[in-house]
């Protein structure tokens, strides 16, 4: 879309590769939240690199809002501390947040103004938005999220999705380096889940840093590269997607005429394997794609098909998730 290449101007130095000392556009360190004697964010070392579109996933209770309310000084930590694009929060909160932009926990506007309103309120409090650019910016933005239609609509007149469009809108009134998304595809039907991911894509595209709360975890497997899963308050993963995924049993699914055949030569050559889903299923932790193949072959067992497989986002958020219970 055009908006990728006008905003690549924009945000040159965003797209531009991380000096060493800038490699996390957000980092915790020992992040603590108590409320009373519960602890509803546990000591959790937190890792956004620059440039990323990291996806944090957690059961209801994890402590992904709080910990996204403490990156974002809307809440103070008990303990230990929050960097966000190379400062200290809250210390220095007014130089770095006019570069983030964030929804979270849904919207909150004045319901008897109209969604254009609004947004003009919004827009006239950014420091980096110039006075004569303010219309501008906020028509972009309705037209962004597809809200051009409604937009002198009162805001109470409008469904929770246009609320959660609205809220996304006023986080991209300007270009920024950070955006932080708190569920963002609540309230949505599946066209607008699809926008909201095309927008993601496009603030990627341009180098923007990108971290987004959701429990849709088909969603963030098709738009992150990286996830974050809390449960109970810890951060038991977090790191680049696909090695994540690789870490959840690599394997290779192969088709055969003969599975019974094909399961013995494996077995007796010390190959782990199983049938499933009328296939062969074979553990590639300790053996290589190669060798699974050659010993079906001397065996004189017939390969059809042989693709290699990986653990789903599913398995691998259940699977963490139950060994930390």
């Amino acid at each position: 879309m055009t908006e990728v290449a006008d905003q690549a101007e924009q945000v040159g130095a965003v797209a531009a590769a991380p000096t060493p000392v800038e490699v996390y556009a957000a980092r915790t360190s020992g992040l603590r939240k108590t409320y009373g004697d519960t602890a509803a964010v546990a000591g959790i070392d937190l890792a956004v690199p620059r440039g990323a579109v990291v996806g944090v996933l957690g059961p209801n209770g994890s402590g992904k809002t709080t910990t996204i309310r403490m990156l974002l000084g809307l809440i103070r930590p008990t303990a230990g501390s929050v960097e966000l694009l190379g400062h200290a929060l809250p210390d220095e909160a007014d130089r770095v947040l006019p570069k983030v932009g964030a929804l979270v926990e849904g919207p909150g506007f004045h319901p008897f103004l109209s969604g254009r309103e609004n947004l003009l309120r919004c827009a006239a409090m950014e420091p980096n938005l110039a006075s004569q650019d303010i219309r501008s910016a906020v028509d972009e933005a309705l037209r962004r999220v597809g809200l051009t239609a409604a937009a002198d609509r009162r805001f109470r007149g409008y469904s929770l999705g246009m609320k959660q469009r609205l809220g996304l809108a006023a986080a991209l009134l300007v270009p920024r380096e950070l955006v932080v998304l708190d569920e963002p595809t609540n309230g949505l039907d599946p066209a607008g889940t699809r926008e909201i991911r095309q927008i993601i894509a496009e603030l990627h595209a341009v180098g923007t840093t990108v971290l987004v709360s959701s429990h849709l975890l088909a969603e963030v497997e098709a738009t992150c590269t990286h996830v974050a899963v809390m449960h109970r308050g810890t951060l038991v993963a977090q790191g680049g997607l696909a090695e994540l995924l690789e870490s959840g049993g690599p394997h290779l699914m192969i088709s055969t005429s003969d599975l019974t055949a094909g399961l013995d030569a494996l077995r007796d050559n010390g190959i782990s394997a199983r049938v499933e889903q009328q296939a062969l299923r074979v553990d590639l932790s300790e053996v290589d794609a190669p060798e699974v193949l050659a010993t079906l072959v001397r065996a004189d067992v017939g390969v059809h098909e042989a693709r290699r497989g990986r653990a789903g986002l599913e398995d691998l958020f259940a699977r963490l998730t139950e060994e930390e219970s």
